[in-house]
Formats: structure tokens, C-alpha cells, sequence
């Protein structure tokens, strides 16, 4: 009878409420890796695979903001174990976890040695000829700096996902970001970076009533165990925030978000100009239908500028984080990922 089973579900979630108070949080990353490389808080991971594909992956995430365990939370709901076992050599780069002793650190440090060098440590890793680059978030428009300046590396294919490139449209935050509301010269003089603390305000700030949506699904879902774990295993990353440089974000704020230099082909990258329409690789480009970070219309820009003859456009369901990590993304995302990259590698 319904009463029965909603009684039954009713004792589970007091059960797991309980678990969720007293047992430890489940174990994040369990995906074999090795690290390939490290240079001051940068780490390039390679993690072990079929290789059926003869083209290694770089996988580029967003610097600072959060920490990139959020591609390998658990088993069965990793990004990272799904392509691994697609047989693609992926490779990770950690840009690390930010303190005052990295405040110099720039946008054009990241686009001109940094990824540059990880590039190279991939191919010299791989053996490979060729490389595969896959930016998500901020990962994305930084990496489109490098492959646009740096003709020399050969990049076989890029993706894009859920990477800002017309910085006109990136919703609240472009708005809070212009120049007559928000000083950022004043304000990385002032503080030397971003704490963690703020950068966890900003986020929620931009949508004020997630944690009571979060909170309110959770007792909804109490009942099922599978869904507790990976709740915990989110809400811990949720909760783990990591700073910027000062530097980056004053160059990263002026630049991209204030004067959109990178989509109006006016950014400088280390003496050379960067150009969208140097990229000339197969191009995939995902966007998320309810991304209010960086939404559908400013990620698929990145189409409309690039001299790619092959290039694409998927919208999908779901959000800038739901994208990538959960049950939404390894129905949705993950395959259109592997199966583009696939017969191009």
C-alpha cells in the first residue's frame, strides 16, 4: 500500500540522517592516476586506461574557484572514469590550490608557460604525435588563448565545455563585474587576492536560495542510499572553495569580463595576439540549458569566431556543475563528449 511505502521511506531517511551526521564522508578521486609532472602548485595526472585511442586528452579545468575532484567524485559517477574507460589517455592538469606566495601568478602566465609545458609533457608522456585539449569553465577560454597563439603545438581537436567566450553575455556576473560598479584594481590592491571565503560568497550570492533547494531535495532523497552518498560527496566539494590570485583576477575581470577582449579578437597573449579564428581543429562545443554562470548564448560564441571547418554546437540539460558531475551528465554529457571525441582521435 502507498502509506506503507511511504512509511517504510520515512524510517530510511531517519536511518540516513543518522549515517549522514556520524559516518565519514565517502572517498573522492579513486580513479588510478600517476603524476607526470609538477611545477610549483601546478600537477599534470595521467590516469591509467585501455588507450584504444591512439590521441591523448588534456583536460583543463577552471583555476582556483574550486577543487578538481568534482570530474572523479565516486565510482560510477566519475567524468574521468567514464573516459578512461572509453580508452582515451587522459590527462588532467591540477593548476593547485592558491596562497598569498601566488599572487603574481597571471592569465597570461597560465595561456604562455604553463599550459605550453603541460602540452608538451603530454606528448612527450603519451608518445603521441598529436593532442586532444578539452577546457571546461574557465579552463575553456584559457585554453582557447593557447591553441589560438600557439600554431606550433599540434592539437588535434578542442571542446569546449561550458567555457565563457563572449563575456556580453554571461549574465549577473558580467553585470556585478562592469566597470562602473566594480573597481578591480582597487579591490586586488586592497585584499592581494580573492579568499576562499569570498569566492564562496559571490556563488551563492548569484543564487541565494540553493542551499534551501539543496537542503530540500536532500530530505526528499533521505530515503535512498545511493543518492546520500553522492550528496555527501558533492556537498564536500560544494564546500571546499579555493582562491584566486590576485593577479589573475585582475587580469582575468579586466580583460574578459569587463572589456571582452578575447571575443572581440583584441587580447595580447605574451606579445601575440589571439586570434579565435587561427583555431583551425574540429571544434565541440557543449552548453548548458540552465547555466546561469556561464550561460548557453556566451559558450556557443565560440562557433560562430573560430576558422574550424568542422565545428559543433550541443545544448543540453542541466547546469554549469550538473553538466558535468551526476547522474544528468553521465546520461547526457559524458557520451556526446566521448562519442564526438572518438572517431577524431
Amino acid at each position: 500500500m502507498e502509506w506503507q511505502e511511504e512509511l517504510d521511506k520515512t524510517f530510511r531517511r531517519l536511518a540516513n540522517l543518522h549515517a549522514l551526521v556520524t559516518k565519514p564522508e565517502p572517498k573522492v578521486g579513486q580513479t588510478p592516476r600517476e603524476e607526470v609532472y609538477k611545477k610549483n602548485k601546478s600537477r599534470l595526472y595521467r590516469y591509467a586506461s585501455s588507450r584504444r585511442h591512439a590521441t591523448p586528452l588534456l583536460f583543463v579545468p577552471n583555476l582556483g574557484i574550486s577543487r578538481p575532484y568534482i570530474f572523479d567524485l565516486l565510482p560510477g559517477g566519475s567524468f574521468i572514469e567514464h573516459m578512461t574507460r572509453e580508452g582515451f589517455d587522459f590527462y588532467l592538469l591540477d593548476w593547485g590550490v592558491f596562497g598569498p606566495e601566488d599572487n603574481d601568478l597571471t592569465v597570461e602566465d597560465c595561456v604562455t608557460k604553463i599550459l605550453p609545458k603541460m602540452a608538451a609533457k603530454v606528448l612527450e608522456s603519451s608518445g603521441a604525435p598529436e593532442l586532444s585539449v578539452l577546457g571546461y569553465c574557465m579552463g575553456a577560454p584559457i585554453s582557447a588563448s593557447f591553441i589560438a597563439t600557439r600554431p606550433e603545438v599540434p592539437v588535434r581537436n578542442f571542446v569546449d565545455m561550458a567555457g565563457p567566450i563572449d563575456f556580453a553575455k554571461v549574465g549577473l556576473f558580467g553585470l556585478w563585474l562592469k566597470k562602473e560598479y566594480f573597481n578591480v584594481d582597487r579591490f586586488v590592491d586592497t585584499l592581494g587576492s580573492v579568499p576562499a571565503d569570498l569566492v564562496q560568497a559571490g556563488f551563492k550570492l548569484i543564487k541565494p536560495t540553493m542551499d534551501l533547494s539543496t537542503n530540500l531535495n536532500l530530505w526528499w532523497n533521505l530515503w535512498n542510499d545511493e543518492y546520500v552518498k553522492g550528496f555527501q560527496a558533492l556537498n564536500r566539494w560544494a564546500n571546499e572553495y579555493v582562491a584566486f590570485p590576485g593577479e589573475f583576477f585582475r587580469q582575468w575581470v579586466r580583460d574578459f569580463y569587463q572589456e571582452n577582449k578575447l571575443y572581440r579578437g583584441e587580447l595580447v597573449m605574451g606579445g601575440r595576439p589571439v586570434r579565435l579564428e587561427n583555431i583551425a581543429c574540429p571544434v565541440f562545443v557543449v552548453g548548458a540549458r540552465e547555466d546561469y554562470i556561464a550561460p548557453p548564448a556566451c559558450v556557443r560564441a565560440l562557433v560562430d569566431v573560430v576558422g574550424s571547418k568542422e565545428k559543433e554546437y550541443v545544448e543540453l540539460p542541466g547546469g554549469h556543475i550538473s553538466l558535468i558531475a551526476g547522474r544528468g551528465a553521465a546520461r547526457h554529457c559524458w557520451p556526446k563528449v566521448s562519442g564526438w571525441l572518438g572517431p577524431r582521435s
